[in-house]
């Protein structure tokens, strides 16, 4: 998934992977391996370069968040790439075109049903990995052919969401 994030006013591009049960993210040209552990109730633990961080996450209005890390707060702003991702997408020239979860998450909002026509770029699902909501987009304008996911479904990277010919 990637993000455009805005803290203390500087903004970066993000991206996250999950990888071999971790996650990689890169911060601009900066890469990190980081170990995530849900804690619940918005509160979770990273390992970060074999560092321990406790972090705690709020949702505030407009899709901010503030974010305490190791005691201190900070406004969190998503925008751009955050807000949209056509991420997991599996195009192929002509044909069906399989949408995928890009990382572990849940699905927290269908936006479209089998059958619907849908623009490039239109929002089909939306889904919760690592306490942030993100909408997978069509990565091309078409049908609906399929959409096995469903409200409140926990997925695995590379889990098929949705079909769009």
């Amino acid at each position: 998934m990637i993000f455009d994030a805005t803290v203390g006013g500087r903004s970066a591009r993000v991206e996250v992977q999950e990888h071999d049960g971790r996650y990689r993210v890169n911060i601009g040209e900066r890469a990190l391996l980081i170990d995530f552990q849900d804690l619940g109730r918005g509160f979770a633990n990273l390992l970060i370069d074999n560092c321990s961080h406790d972090v705690g996450t709020e949702r505030l209005p407009g899709g901010a968040f503030s974010v305490q890390l190791d005691g201190t707060t900070h406004h969190v702003e998503l925008h751009g790439g955050a807000r949209g991702v056509v991420a997991g997408a599996v195009k192929s020239a002509s044909g069906p075109t399989r949408v995928t979860a890009p990382m572990p998450g849940k699905i927290v909002r269908l936006l479209v049903e089998p059958g619907a026509q849908v623009a490039a770029d239109q929002g089909l699902v939306v889904m919760e990995a690592m306490k942030m909501e993100n909408e997978l987009r069509s990565p091309r304008a078409g049908r609906v052919k399929d959409l096995p996911a469903r409200e409140g479904q926990t997925v695995e990277t590379g889990a098929l969401l949705a079909v769009v010919e």
